[in-house]
């Protein structure tokens, strides 16, 4: 993006200022160029912030900052209409920030296209604004406290909206690109380099703390001769079923990981093995209760091997041994759950 100035030529400004009346001009003249050069250097500051950060809530917190020192306000949020992706900045803490986060949700969910400014109960005024390029749209907004913004304000913030929106479509863009990235492509979950980036992290601070940390590793039974039976088309939905079930099991605080064709990783943390029984166990139940056959003989089922991690072990002993455990409860009879 670049931004110019109009000037009036140096001769013209030598000229008016031969006379009384051109004198008065002439000052008009520059009042109104140094606020078109304080105007340009704040925007090209913007840019230049903008520029170095890739992801939508790095670059709302940015903008933040740098419109605070102009327009005093306590939050900004930010939600695209077309993605569904909302971000949120306000760094207050305790019951008022409750108050202002479910204010600005309310906000930013009104499907009024012709409101642009709100006042709460307990006195935020806060102003929308709806931001529009030819491959996105979205809703900006900024809370204030006790006042609403002021004309000049409003301009200030209408001028920065191009550097905002545009910096804003390149950061959903990368975040698109980073997620996909991280995912499985059939199923959605997340995939070997997610568990690769996260799982050193997640030891250290199980050993740190002193945290029970539980792996299990998950392959499905009879899946061969789902494909083989029913084609390889039925055993993408089959694939995508059984996530869709272990993701209604596990919790929030789970990895579940896909390993690649019918195998998969989850891995628990703050959690012991008599724990991670009852949720692996639920898992066996889960897919077993989905009614997935083969053949009128064969059934869908889940093998599951888990052990908790011996904190004198590294990642590969770790890994080699729940993969011997799921090697015996496949022994031992298949749809079952293995600890050792």
């Amino acid at each position: 993006m670049s931004l110019t100035l109009s000037t009036t030529p140096t001769s013209n400004i030598s000229s008016l200022a031969n006379t009384p009346s051109g004198i008065d001009q002439v000052k008009v003249e520059l009042d109104h160029f140094k606020r078109q050069t304080e105007r340009l250097d704040l925007m090209n500051k913007l840019h230049g912030r903008m520029a170095g950060i890739l992801d939508v809530s790095g670059m709302i917190e940015s903008y933040s900052v740098w419109l605070m020192p102009l327009v005093e306000h306590e939050l900004i949020g930010y939600k695209n209409q077309v993605r569904s992706k909302k971000h949120l900045f306000y760094s207050g803490h305790g019951p008022k920030r409750r108050s202002i986060l479910a204010f600005a949700e309310e906000i930013l969910n009104d499907t009024n296209i012709e409101s642009s400014a709100y006042l709460s109960d307990d006195g935020h005024y806060a102003h929308k604004w709806r931001i529009e390029t030819s491959e996105d749209a979205g809703i900006l907004i900024i809370l204030k406290d006790e006042k609403a913004l002021l004309e000049n304000e409003i301009n200030l913030i209408n001028e920065s909206l191009v550097i905002l929106a545009e910096s804003l479509r390149r950061g959903i863009e990368y975040e698109e690109l980073f997620e996909s990235a991280r995912k499985d492509p059939l199923t959605g979950l997340a995939n070997r380099r997610v568990f690769e980036e996260r799982i050193h992290d997640i030891m250290l601070g199980a050993k740190r703390y002193n945290r029970p940390l539980t792996m299990a590793s998950l392959d499905l039974d009879r899946f061969k001769m789902i494909n083989d039976n029913l084609g390889h088309q039925k055993g993408d939905l089959v694939l995508n079923q059984v996530a869709e079930v272990f993701n209604e099991v596990i919790r929030s605080t789970d990895l579940l990981i896909r390993i690649g064709g019918d195998e998969f990783l989850l891995v628990m943390d703050g959690t012991d093995q008599k724990s991670a029984r009852i949720l692996a166990e639920r898992l066996c139940k889960a897919v077993d209760e989905l009614e997935i056959w083969a053949t009128s003989s064969v059934k869908l089922g889940v093998s599951i091997g888990m052990t908790e991690w011996d904190t004198e072990e590294n990642l590969d002993e770790w890994m080699e041994r729940v993969d011997d455990i799921l090697y015996s409860a496949k022994a031992d009879g298949r749809s079952r759950v293995n600890i050792c």
